[in-house]
């Protein structure tokens, strides 16, 4: 099924999802108003009489209902049930039925007792018992579990078939981009015998020639070979921003003033592979470049808590008018997607441009080397597809 094709269902929009919970409400009221509607009914009385009292003791109890089933949705469940909190979750549950079920036991005495009373000339105790308040209560309790549970469960499903066609998707673009890398990796060999016949050439020559040529090799190994897996070593990732910074500030003659500073003993942290490199090359391409007197950039990453911080500032010229499309290009745009595939509500990341300065500020829980590696990776993949 393509979410795309059924809106009414899928889409987010508000317009959608007002009909959705709309219809879904209706139908409720109306499905409870005529199921109850037969209840207490005798051939003596007239039926549209009992329909009418049914229609709007319904609407009553079916602000308890919407009130359970919103709770259960859009704060139990995404809060605790999802994130695997479920003794939480269980104790909650049973808070809200019990709260559910209490104003709707209170109902049935104060407002249903008598709207009966005067629709149907039904007599009632003047004083509730004991047990007829536990009747009510447990009459609330089969509502509230009946609706919230459908609810609940409508949810989950839709959660589930969201995920499952995220985790599809994200398959599918891993699959292309696997086949693009092997496309890419056509002769790698031949590439690396002539990067190292220049470097050879170069050693004699030009010394800065050289240094260039070994750099873009180290980086084109660790691009080809060591990024074919879902995890790679923090020190390796960010020892590769550090020599394509240090290319480009050879490639701007030294004029490039360079800061960087970056963590040490990070070489049990793991992170998804180039997920950093596309906002470095963002500073390049739309700050660095554009500044002909004193251009500058300044990178800071630290880990505390095995919580990487990314702190990127880059300069830019006055006249520079980067727009929004330029600040969420193909590049920035891929790894958003990225970060919300691979650590969703473990990461924050905020991209600010201001009139002199371009600021990138992530932070990203990563995980810790444990025994194996593979089994590490495995749990990434799994959780997030």
């Amino acid at each position: 099924m393509n979410m795309e094709q059924y809106p009414f269902i899928f889409s987010d929009e508000l317009k959608y999802r007002l009909r959705r919970h709309i219809s879904f409400w209706v139908f409720w009221w109306l499905f409870q108003a005529f199921l109850y509607s037969f209840l207490g009914l005798n051939g003596h009385f007239n039926y549209w009489w009992y329909l009418l009292d049914s229609v709007i003791e319904s609407a009553i109890f079916l602000s308890v209902h919407i009130f359970l089933a919103y709770s259960l949705n859009y704060f139990v469940i995404p809060r605790f049930l999802l994130r695997q909190k479920y003794w939480q979750t269980a104790l909650l549950v049973i808070l809200l039925f019990l709260v559910g079920a209490s104003i709707s036991a209170l109902l049935s005495f104060w407002v249903i007792r008598p709207l009966r009373m005067y629709m149907l000339h039904e007599r009632w105790d003047v004083t509730p018992s004991v047990y007829s308040f536990i009747r009510a209560l447990m009459a609330g309790l089969r509502g509230g579990i009946t609706i919230a549970g459908i609810a609940a469960t409508i949810k989950l499903m839709k959660y589930w078939y969201t995920k499952e066609r995220k985790n599809l998707q994200l398959q599918k673009e891993n699959a292309e981009a696997q086949l693009q890398l092997l496309k890419a990796q056509v002769h790698p060999h031949f590439l690396f015998n002539t990067l190292n016949n220049i470097y050879s050439y170069t050693q004699n020559t030009s010394a800065q020639a050289s240094k260039l040529v070994m750099g873009l090799s180290d980086m084109l190994r660790y691009m080809l070979y060591e990024c074919n897996q879902p995890v790679v070593s923090l020190a390796k990732d960010l020892k590769m921003l550090k020599d394509y910074c240090v290319l480009e500030q050879i490639r701007y003659d030294n004029r490039l003033d360079l800061h960087i500073d970056l963590p040490e003993n990070v070489d049990d942290l793991y992170i998804a592979p180039l997920l950093l490199l596309p906002f470095v090359e963002n500073c390049f391409k739309h700050g660095v470049s554009n500044m002909l007197d004193q251009p500058w950039m300044s990178m800071r990453v630290s880990v505390e808590n095995d919580i990487m911080k990314m702190d990127l500032v880059n300069g830019k010229p006055l006249s520079a008018n980067i727009t929004s499309s330029d600040k969420s290009g193909i590049g920035i745009v891929n790894v958003r997607k990225r970060l919300a595939l691979l650590y969703p509500d473990k990461h924050e990341l905020q991209i600010t441009s201001e009139e002199e300065v371009f600021i990138v500020n992530l932070s990203v829980a990563l995980e810790r080397k444990q025994n194996n590696v593979k089994s590490f990776s495995r749990n990434i993949i799994s959780s997030h597809g």
